[in-house]
């Protein structure tokens, strides 16, 4: 691995300066990526191998980041369970035709095998990881169980995902029953992607922060800590990042995962008392700065890297996903401040 800072500040090793990448950096802001996208339907990129890897790469190229991430989306899992999914183009995101309402439904599901349902996903990693030639790492992702399963019970993206809070109320067994599958398929999963080449996984747990901390505990953090402590990983690192849940920080870094995501209603000096050296910190800028000026992001990017301090274990990226109409030069700016800013804490 020609720059493999990513993978050593994962595992909490010196590095000589703060490395970066962004979450979502394959995708809309690009010009690059618009330009594929305008031909090519999204799930038709994220099932075309060739395409996929291109668009992985186009980040590293253009920003000079210090990590890839596989172009994929966490739905096709569900879609690999029987679901039909499909991307509403008017109104703008994925939706499944007939969402899950009932333990029937579950029973009806068909248990995929990652290795075969999903090995589009394998083969771009192989792809990318060729075309890469270790200039940096390749990073594998799948969703949590509790986020899957809240958009494949609502059918679509929601601001509060109220049928799967309400069946977690009427019928807990049912969203249990549901969260086992999840958990059972995204263990193989996570093990096909490191076997492909990954060199790191990251789990989104988008929907973490719509639990109160005991349904947290029970629906979301115990099955996350099921996959993370049955997926075999041989030192490959594994992130997870649990949007609004910060709250239980302490928690999360206890069920077995080498990086813990922020997001960027925590400041991150007061989340590293808080969990020591037991896992290292990802984030956490607000992906709305980067519509600052470029000497704002930079002030920024001081900000969050004197908030964690000096030593390793910090990999920079943002609270959330990079916003569609993001400049590019504004992202260019990001990575170019954090490289610039960072080395002053590594000597």
């Amino acid at each position: 691995m020609i720059n493999d800072l990513f993978l050593r500040a994962c595992k909490g090793e010196p590095v000589e300066r703060t490395p970066v990448w962004i979450m979502r950096q394959a995708g809309r802001y690009l010009p690059e990526y618009q330009a594929v996208r305008s031909k090519i339907g999204f799930l038709t990129l994220c099932k075309t191998p060739e395409l996929a890897a291109q668009l992985t790469l186009q980040p590293v190229d253009i920003l000079g980041v210090d990590a890839a991430i596989i172009f994929s989306d966490i739905l096709l899992v569900a879609e690999a369970f029987g679901m039909n999914l499909q991307l509403d183009e008017t109104k703008g995101g994925p939706r499944f035709t007939k969402p899950i309402r009932s333990s029937s439904d579950i029973d009806a599901l068909s248990v995929p095998d990652p290795r075969s349902k999903l090995r589009f996903v394998l083969d771009a990693i192989e792809l990318t990881k060729r075309e890469l030639q270790g200039r940096v790492p390749l990073i594998g992702f799948c969703g949590s169980p509790w986020t899957l399963a809240a958009y494949m019970v609502e059918g679509r993206g929601a601001k509060d995902f109220r049928r799967i809070k309400r069946m977690i109320f009427e019928e807990p067994a049912i969203v249990h029953k549901l969260l086992e599958k999840l958990a059972e398929t995204l263990v193989i999963f996570i093990e096909s992607q490191i076997a492909a080449g990954a060199d790191a996984i990251q789990i989104f747990d988008t929907c973490g922060g719509l639990l109160s901390p005991d349904d947290y505990r029970e629906f979301s953090l115990d099955y996350l800590w099921r996959v993370a402590s049955r997926a075999k990983r041989n030192g490959t690192p594994l992130i997870v990042f649990s949007k609004g849940a910060t709250a239980l920080l302490e928690e999360i870094a206890n069920i077995g995962v080498d990086v813990v995501g922020l997001d960027w209603t925590v400041d991150i000096g007061e989340a590293r008392r808080r969990v020591g050296a037991r896992v290292a910190l990802q984030g956490n800028l607000d992906p709305t700065a980067l519509f600052a000026s470029p000497e704002r992001i930079r002030q920024e990017v001081r900000t969050i890297l004197r908030k964690y301090g000096k030593g390793s274990g910090h990999i920079f990226n943002l609270g959330h996903g990079i916003l569609p109409d993001t400049p590019v030069s504004h992202a260019r700016a990001l990575v170019d401040a954090v490289k610039e800013e960072s080395g002053a804490f590594h000597q």
